[in-house]
């Protein structure tokens, strides 16, 4: 028999305190010194009077800060403000070598070629909103300050658990066990249990898993948590407007337009404070510890270009994270190619020279991707439904959530698994056998999407009769093209949208080649879809025949 006033009796005999008028509360798991012994957790004593290692590890305390690497150069220079390096670190330098400290999510390329690796597995502490990494760097050197992950089974998690629930954590002397505060307490309520022995260690057993998987629960999220606060922090000085979570509900009136729904969450519609009408993308379904809202913020959040979606703002408090773009008035460019399978509204909006106008818009968003910016973004998702449409029709990329950067001269990608979308990924992202993954996975991508676009059909299948199987869209294009017939897809057209049409398959098959070493870079597909058709050469054959052997 177990009575809650044995546990009320603790909140009683250990009362919230503060240290000074207007101080922070202190309540268990701390106590002041003032304060009963069993007012605190056992632990809770700081273990080093002096810190004098940077081993600082115990079963109770870890370090708990950003990882950083320290470096060595063989001559001084001054990092650049918005550089995320510190130094030269004067109290480790000699008359030869410069050391610095570089965040883990700074590039090296801002470093000499000089420069040396010398530890990657320094702890800088977390910094405050207001402190960049050269003045936390500045601030831990000036005063030997360091940060701890307190961490006691039984206690600090089942304390946070309290605190996120808005209720009071208590401690149990006799099992050592912290507890939370029932929201309603009475003194005379009394818990009577009676229970079978195979019952009670039933309940004992489901008791721990859950406690177990609660404690993983927090950590796992916690870590997630301050990777992306880290990170936000890092690109401070160049990131969007960042808004409250009340904040995005005010702006999508509570989420009440819904525009789509995506593999990562909702896009909702909704209106900044200035009229200024934006899309709203709740990460509901976020997994990967964060990286697809990093890699938005990191790539569209820094850009600007006429066929790059613009990011205005993002939202990130504990697992609740939001995007807000530009609003595109007229959806994807997905709802307008396949509508051509139904109705006629798409035949109205995708005439050859739109279409020419769209494929172009879209190749120079990827050029500047590829080559525009400090460092080279892979997309490694281009597809239909990730191409925008302004109110002229103008094309924006959008979702960089599988997004990837490299430095600019780099040739070869590694990735650990196939990104993007089922038929609009290259084939060396699932065989190595076909090549290496780089930046012409991207082009690979981009020609599928100009085949769709031209048949407004969906790439697998181009059905001719009744008695005939499905066929290949890219193998029934390029078989009209050798062979010299016309390519009137969806309507009647005069002879310069012949030669649109033409033009546009020639590019989309040099751009769909098998071998990544055949297939154009952007620039070069740019270029082409602004020279004459006669310039143009014709591709090889990018698969293997399927004409002939059909039944």
């Amino acid at each position: 028999m177990a009575t809650a006033s044995s546990d009320e009796s603790f909140f009683q005999k250990c009362l919230a305190s503060s240290c000074s008028e207007g101080g922070p509360e202190i309540r268990f798991p701390f106590r002041l010194v003032t304060s009963p012994l069993s007012c605190g957790a056992p632990e809770s004593k700081c273990p080093f009077q002096k810190i004098i290692s940077t081993n600082l590890s115990t079963d109770v305390y870890r370090p708990y800060g950003e990882r950083a690497t320290l470096v060595s150069c063989s001559a001084e220079f001054i990092p650049s403000d918005k550089a995320n390096i510190a130094g030269p670190i004067f109290c480790l330098n000699n008359t030869s070598q410069f050391t610095y400290l570089v965040s883990s999510f700074q590039s090296m390329d801002f470093l000499p070629l000089d420069c040396m690796v010398l530890s990657n597995s320094i702890s800088v502490p977390y910094r405050s909103i207001n402190m960049d990494f050269n003045e936390t760097v500045k601030r831990t050197i000036a005063f030997g300050e360091t940060m701890l992950r307190w961490s006691v089974p039984n206690i600090t998690n089942v304390c946070q658990n309290c605190e996120d629930e808005g209720r009071l954590c208590g401690f149990k002397s006799e099992t050592r066990q912290a507890f939370c505060k029932s929201k309603k307490q009475s003194s005379h309520l009394k818990v009577i249990a009676v229970t079978t022995p195979v019952a009670t260690l039933l309940v004992i057993s489901a008791m721990a898993a859950a406690a177990l998987y609660l404690a993983l629960k927090s950590k796992y999220d916690e870590e997630i948590h301050m990777k992306v606060e880290m990170f936000l922090k890092t690109y401070s000085t160049s990131k969007p407007t960042r808004y409250t979570f009340s904040e995005v509900k005010k702006i999508t009136r509570r989420f009440n337009n819904i525009l789509g729904q995506g593999g990562f969450g909702s896009v909702y519609k909704g209106e900044l404070s200035n009229g200024v009408p934006v899309a709203v993308k709740m990460l509901e379904n976020s997994t990967g510890e964060g990286e697809e809202f990093i890699n938005e913020v990191a790539t569209i959040g820094t850009i600007h270009h006429d066929n790059v979606v613009r990011l205005l703002g993002f939202c990130s408090e504990r697992s609740r994270r939001a995007l807000i773009y530009e609003f595109m008035p007229n959806a994807s460019l997905e709802k307008y190619i396949f509508s051509q399978e139904s109705d006629s509204s798409g035949q109205e909006h995708l005439t050859p020279n739109k279409m020419l106008e769209i494929a172009t818009g879209i190749a120079r968003g990827i050029e500047y991707l590829h080559q525009g910016c400090n460092q080279r973004i892979l997309h490694f998702d281009i597809k239909p439904s990730n191409i925008l449409l302004d109110y002229n029709f103008k094309p924006k990329i959008s979702d960089f959530g599988l997004a990837k950067l490299c430095a600019r001269d780099q040739s070869i990608v590694t990735l650990t698994a196939a990104r993007g979308t089922m038929g609009y990924i290259a084939p060396e992202l699932y065989s190595r056998n076909f090549g290496t993954v780089s930046y012409k996975s991207d082009v690979y991508s981009f020609g599928m999407v100009v085949l769709e676009m031209m048949s407004g059909k969906r790439r697998s299948i181009y059905p001719e009769t009744e008695n005939q199987n499905d066929i290949y869209i890219p193998e029934w294009i390029y078989e009209k093209i050798v062979t010299g017939q016309e390519l009137e897809l969806v309507r009647e057209m005069t002879q310069g949208e012949k030669d649109i049409m033409r033009k546009l398959a020639i590019v989309a098959l040099w751009c769909i080649q098998w071998n990544p070493a055949n297939r154009p870079s952007m620039t070069k597909v740019v270029n082409m879809l602004t020279d004459s058709l006669q310039s143009l050469k014709m591709p090889p054959k990018p698969f293997v025949s399927s004409f002939g052997q059909q039944a």
